[in-house]
Parts: C-alpha cells; structure tokens; sequence
C-alpha cells in the first residue's frame, strides 16, 4: 500500500522550519559578529539643538541663551481675520427678522455678507439702512457688533 500524501507534506513542512530556524540563528550570529562592542550610554545619545536639528555633540552650556516671551507663542491655528476684527466698516441691512432678533449685513468693502444678532445692536435696525459695525469671529463664522445706525 502507498502511503498518504499527507505524510510528504508534513515532512516538508518539517524541512522548512528546521531551514527557518538555521536563518534565524545564522541572523543572530552575524548581528551578534557586526555589533559595536563597548558602546556606551553617550554614544547613543542624540541631542537637539536650538533650531529643532538633531546632532550628537551636546549643547555647550556657557553659551548665552535668548529668553522666550511665553505670550508671544501661539498655540493652535492662527486667527488670520483678527487684524480685520477691530475697525469699523460699513454696509448695509440686507434682511432683519425683528421677532427671531437675526439678519444679515453686506459689507460695502468686501460685499460679504456678515451676520448680526439683536444682541450686537446698539440702535434698532431694519432691512435697506446703512450702518456701521465691527466683526468677531464666532462659532460659524465671522458676526457684526456694535452695529450703529447712520442717519
């Protein structure tokens, strides 16, 4: 009777683990002949110098350093509009809805329409009449305050 297939297989299969396990050992000893004998904590080190490069030379610490203004660092996303937030520009009452206390103003500069809360008024307004305000950056968008009535 011949025997099973199944019994080739397995003996290859032997074949290559034992094959895996000689180029395993044959890895370890040629990392074992290639590493640098002796190296010691400070030749690992890697240090980082004052412009964020990497270097192995240490900082030299009888050089001057430059002090940092902590308030002068911005953390997160820079707020590009903040240079427009504070003049007072002019448009015009595109639509104003008195009972919700909402509407929106177009500025004459830029043609944007911005929008203004009941909140941000300092005189009532209606649709078609000229004002002046400012912006603040809201939660959606950019929002007219202090708007005045020109007369």
């Amino acid at each position: 009777m011949a025997r099973p297939q199944e019994t080739f297989n397995k003996k290859e299969l032997e074949k290559k683990r034992i094959q895996k396990r000689k180029e395993k050992e044959q890895r370890k000893e040629d990392r074992k002949a290639n590493a640098k004998e002796g190296q010691s904590w400070e030749d690992m080190m890697a240090y980082v110098d004052e412009n964020g490069n990497i270097t192995s030379t240490p900082p030299d610490p009888t050089r001057k350093r430059s002090n940092v203004n902590t308030d002068d660092i911005v953390t997160g996303s820079r707020n590009i509009l903040s240079h427009e937030a504070n003049h007072i520009k002019k448009g015009k009452v595109t639509f104003f809805n008195n009972s919700k206390g909402f509407g929106f103003i177009k500025d004459s500069d830029s043609g944007e329409s911005i929008f203004v809360h009941s909140n941000g008024l300092l005189n009532p307004i209606k649709e078609n009449d000229m004002v002046t305000f400012e912006t603040e950056r809201g939660i959606k968008g950019m929002n007219a305050v202090r708007v005045k009535l020109l007369r």
